[in-house]
């Protein structure tokens, strides 16, 4: 598994309300998009870095999702470009569905 953090600083502070606006308008679009295990939206503290937590079954479907398209598209939608950093996830621990997910090797 793939985690991918997604981090826009943002041009002014943000609230948890900004935040579930645009949950609101696209988070629906992520149920059943392959290779997608789960997202999370975030937003920091201070208000002035919002972004998404995803955990993906692999890089490759991550990479597929993050294409130049999708850049420019949240781009113009937050002002600014999105920073992407990938983490290796070999285990997670999913207590909503009560189970150990491993990565397959």
């Amino acid at each position: 598994m793939i985690v991918a953090v997604v981090t826009y600083n943002l041009p002014r502070r943000a609230t948890l309300g900004d935040v579930r606006r645009a949950a609101d308008r696209g988070a629906q679009k992520y149920l059943s998009l392959p290779g997608l295990l789960r997202k999370n939206y975030w937003l920091s503290e201070d208000g002035m870095r919002a972004g998404g937590i995803y955990v993906w079954e692999s890089k490759a479907r991550a990479e597929a999702f993050y294409t130049a398209e999708w850049k420019q598209v949240v781009t113009r939608q937050y002002g600014v470009a999105p920073e992407i950093v990938y983490l290796l996830s070999p285990v997670m621990v999913d207590n909503t569905a009560g189970r150990i997910v491993t990565d397959a090797e």
